[in-house]
């Protein structure tokens, strides 16, 4: 289990490769996606790889996509045996690119991997004490709420994991949980807690718009 769980980091990894190439303008601050991939090219050249890995790596990255793109033209095939192929070449795939690493490097990518899952619990932790204390939610309601949180966040992940699914399926099945997730904070919070909760996420926002123009100024 724990071998699949690094080949799965591995595999995310690899795509950051791309990440490298993307130039990005002054000033501009870039997509979500975009933020991603740069994110994870950051982590990737912290691992210092060699020319020759980094080569291998964008090889089997080609490598990869084609076959799925191959794979997702077949219109000649049940749902049952294209999750099986596509899970195939995942597999495959993962296997291609964990035989590229060495010990060392694949140690790193687990420790990064464990460091980051404590910092997301300590994050995700200080956010919940801090919106109980502006929206001066109740036990009760801070539970339902942390809840409710859990369920829609192991939604999503077996969203983006599945292989039975196109892209635009994903996205509207993701839009209906976060319709969802709406109404159900509706049930838990008072009409005041949900005034308040819109104003917090809008002065966080004008936060984030004002981060790069700030930037730039300096």
């Amino acid at each position: 289990m724990k071998k699949i769980i690094l080949s799965a980091v591995v595999l995310t990894m690899a795509f950051a490769v791309q990440a490298q190439e993307i130039p990005e303008r002054k000033g501009e601050r870039p997509p979500m996606t975009e933020r991603k991939k740069h994110h994870r090219g950051m982590e990737f050249q912290k691992l210092n790889l060699t020319e020759e890995q980094k080569a291998k790596f964008k090889t089997q990255n080609e490598s990869f996509r084609k076959q799925m793109e191959e794979l997702k033209k077949n219109d000649n095939i049940t749902v049952k045996d294209w999750k099986a192929k596509a899970e195939n070449i995942r597999k495959e795939h993962k296997a291609s690119i964990d035989g590229i690493l060495t010990s060392d490097q694949k140690a790193q990518i687990e420790k990064r991997k464990v460091e980051a899952k404590e910092k997301q619990a300590t994050m995700g932790k200080e956010k919940g004490e801090e919106m109980k204390t502006v929206l001066g939610l109740t036990d009760e309601q801070s539970a339902k709420m942390q809840s409710n949180r859990k369920e829609i966040g192991e939604k999503m992940k077996s969203l983006r994991e599945s292989t039975s699914l196109s892209n635009e399926q994903k996205k509207e099945q993701m839009k209906e949980l976060m319709k969802k997730q709406k109404e159900s904070m509706k049930s838990i919070l008072t009409e005041e807690q949900l005034k308040k909760l819109k104003e917090t996420k809008h002065k966080r926002h004008e936060g984030e718009r004002r981060k790069p123009e700030m930037k730039q100024t300096i």
